[in-house]
């Protein structure tokens, strides 16, 4: 999948609904965080706010269960500049469940990929990052060993962050999506290894910089779509197999829904691939397009029709589908039902897809850190 944007001549997608639409009040603000492609139509010198304030450029490197992503990075009067990205499915978890153990073929796909971070991160000159690793080295009985692999092949340092980490950063990344006219949100990111929901209540503003998210609760589920589908099965997948995988995820779900529930003036905000892949499907896209998925808005009704869809493909439709592919094909189903479980759990009439998250959340972290916005390292999540 391409992770940058193609200009489209439309309106930003936070101000868009799936068909296009105008979504009316918040139309012309600009969104703080800027892709490469997008940088160059919405700020490339053209206004203040896409004025670099910090002489250092930031790396983000997020080593998950499925996926290894890379964001480089200056600060802006408003938000940041993404200079260079990479993202590769290298599924590190794979196997893990069975085993408990990160495999060798595994491992050198992570290894591979984490060369070519590497390579964009010396090129870019970056002088301040984060390399964090999720729930697949947490889990992993070697994962400590793997680490210490990787600074002796790669020459990085990576870090095993907790699941509260990973869920703040997550917000963090994801607040500017928040509708400023809601009470709050049910933020979730499905990964490989691991799930997040989040309940944030209104975001605070800020005067220079992206908005500070109102945590009110958190929990991480241990189930991701690497694991789910490798229990139940991914390539095919009939509806008795799917509600199965609902019932499991809802063990947690519900738990959570039980103690901070209620959603009357809330949306959902949804980040991940899951996510991103019903956008795609429902848009027809020829090519995933970044622009055009990040901050679009979906009514529950259609989100339920690209779930029915989905369920109805064969594996080889859903391997020809451009917004899927095969890396895809065979977790998209896992993650539909980790989603239907939350949907389930927190009925809401809308849902906001996020094409961002951890990497955006620590870049915003070290950027408040370094008190590119005004703001000293106290203020930070």
């Amino acid at each position: 999948m391409d992770d940058e944007a193609r200009a489209t001549g439309l309106a930003p997608a936070s101000d868009r609904d799936p068909k296009g639409h105008s979504q009316g009040p918040r139309r012309g603000r600009r969104s703080p965080y800027r892709h490469p492609r997008q940088d160059r139509h919405e700020s490339g010198g053209g206004g203040e706010g896409g004025l670099d304030v910090s002489g250092r450029t930031y790396a983000a490197l997020d080593l998950g269960t499925n996926n290894c992503r890379l964001l480089v990075a200056r600060a802006t009067r408003d938000g940041f500049r993404v200079i260079d990205a990479f993202s590769r499915i290298i599924r590190l978890g794979e196997g893990i469940t069975s085993s408990g153990l990160l495999s060798e073929a595994a491992i050198l796909r992570a290894v591979d990929a984490l060369r070519v971070c590497r390579a964009k991160m010396r090129n870019r000159g970056v002088t301040r990052s984060r390399l964090i690793a999720t729930e697949a080295c947490r889990a992993a009985g070697n994962g400590l060993e793997f680490l210490e692999r990787i600074r002796k092949e790669v020459g990085i340092e990576l870090e095993i962050v907790d699941r509260e980490t990973e869920a703040r950063l997550a917000a963090t990344g994801c607040t500017p999506l928040v509708d400023p006219a809601s009470e709050g949100v049910i933020l979730f990111d499905i990964g490989g290894g691991s799930s997040e929901l989040v309940r944030l209540g209104r975001c605070a503003p800020m005067q220079h910089g992206p908005p500070h998210p109102e945590i009110e609760a958190w929990t991480s589920i241990p189930i991701g779509v690497v694991t789910l589908a490798e229990r139940h099965g991914g390539v095919t997948v009939s509806r008795e197999s799917f509600e199965a995988m609902i019932a499991e995820v809802a063990i947690y779900v519900d738990r959570f829904a039980a103690a901070h529930g209620g959603t009357a003036g809330l949306h959902l905000l949804g980040t991940s691939g899951t996510v991103t892949t019903i956008v795609g499907v429902y848009l027809d896209l020829p090519r995933y397009e970044r622009r055009r998925v990040d901050g679009c808005w979906m009514t529950d009704t259609q989100v339920t029709g690209v779930v029915e869809q989905l369920l109805v493909m064969g594996y080889e439709d859903r391997v020809a589908n451009p917004c899927i592919g095969a890396e895809r094909a065979d977790l998209v189903l896992a993650g539909c039902a980790i989603l239907e479980a939350i949907r389930r759990a927190f009925p809401c009439e809308r849902l906001r897809v996020a094409d961002r998250g951890l990497r955006e959340g620590m870049l915003v972290q070290m950027m408040r850190e370094d008190g590119v916005w005004g703001h000293t390292a106290a203020s930070v999540p």
